[in-house]
């Protein structure tokens, strides 16, 4: 773990610096004076060498210090600014990796029990649709649909522009919205995530799908579930107590994986349904040149990445018994 994240922190740093256009400039009001710039380029530290910069960088991460953001929101603390935008993009992973998990499983193992019968088939099908469209293109036609065309459900934003936002408390709308009692904030915080949740879920769902078919196959031609059928067992209770735990491996790889790349910010999702997430910061960062805002982001992905993937270690030696540690 140690070693991935100091590759992280290293790379993401010295690439940053290598991006073209000038921070500071970016920084100062168009007609600042040469005094000015300069006074900004050494309290930004950008006049020492990039190893000195890289030690002082790693020394504020390591004792709380993210710095300031330059140009995203000029002067505010970056863990501030994350903060305020990280309940968002959690709540959408959330819903969406539950959602994709509960029923990708679920499809999965219909599948693998209907082997090229019409069940297979249907959910193969929907599978390879779902690999195949991308994330945006999926919430833009549903955007058009359902939001244009019927009616149904708002397209974009997070919150309705007439509603005010609750008394934070956690920094998570739903949770504040209850403490709050104000119940009506809630349903249209969900109402509005529906879309972008859809979208993001139906996606990883057909990975899940396609991951617990294949895992299922495998396992149902092993020699312990011919014994278990030979033996008089009732095939829900094979497919439940020996065939799926052990199929359930790689798919919570696949699931771990995502649910660190989703917290690490669905940009486009957050882009196409204008949520103003951690992705849409990101996306922020880059093009205003924002190394501290920039770095901060990445660091909070790699240890989210990491965690979660020692999470996922630990829940294999649940799943198999024969993984000991």
């Amino acid at each position: 773990m140690i070693p991935v994240l100091f590759g992280a922190l290293f790379l993401t740093f010295v690439l940053s610096r290598a991006m073209p256009g000038d921070p500071v400039s970016a920084y100062l009001p168009a007609r600042a004076t040469p005094e000015q710039y300069w006074a900004a380029y050494y309290a930004y530290g950008f006049h020492l060498p990039i190893w000195q910069q890289f030690f002082i960088y790693l020394g504020n991460i390591f004792t709380g210090n993210w710095g300031n953001s330059i140009n995203v929101a000029k002067g505010v603390p970056v863990w501030d600014l994350i903060w305020e935008r990280l309940p968002r993009t959690i709540d959408i992973t959330l819903f969406s990796m539950i959602i994709a998990t509960f029923i990708g499983i679920k499809a999965g193992v219909t599948s693998a029990k209907h082997r090229n019968k019409w069940k297979d088939t249907v959910f193969r099908g929907t599978a390879l649709i779902g690999v195949s469209i991308p994330v945006f293109w999926l919430g833009l036609l549903l955007q058009y649909f359902i939001s244009y065309q019927l009616g149904w459900l708002p397209n974009m934003h997070f919150k309705d522009a007439a509603y005010p936002d609750p008394p934070v408390v956690t920094g998570f709308r739903i949770i504040d919205s209850l403490i709050s009692g104000q119940w009506y904030l809630v349903t249209d915080y969900l109402v509005h995530l529906a879309l972008p949740v859809f979208s993001l879920s139906f996606i990883f769902l057909a990975s899940i799908t396609r991951q617990t078919r294949s895992s299922m196959l495998e396992v149902l031609q092993q020699d312990y579930i011919r014994t278990a059928r030979a033996k008089g067992c009732k095939e829900k209770d094979v497919i439940k107590k020996h065939a799926r735990k052990n199929a359930l491996i790689p798919t919570v790889t696949i699931i771990g994986l995502n649910i660190g790349g989703l917290l690490g910010g669905a940009f486009l999702t957050e882009t196409t349904f204008n949520l103003f997430g951690v992705g849409n910061l990101l996306l922020e960062a880059i093009t205003g040149r924002d190394y501290s805002t920039l770095n901060a982001i990445v660091v909070m992905t790699t240890l989210v990445f990491i965690i979660v993937n020692l999470f996922v270690d630990i829940i294999y030696a649940y799943l198999d018994p024969r993984i000991k540690y």
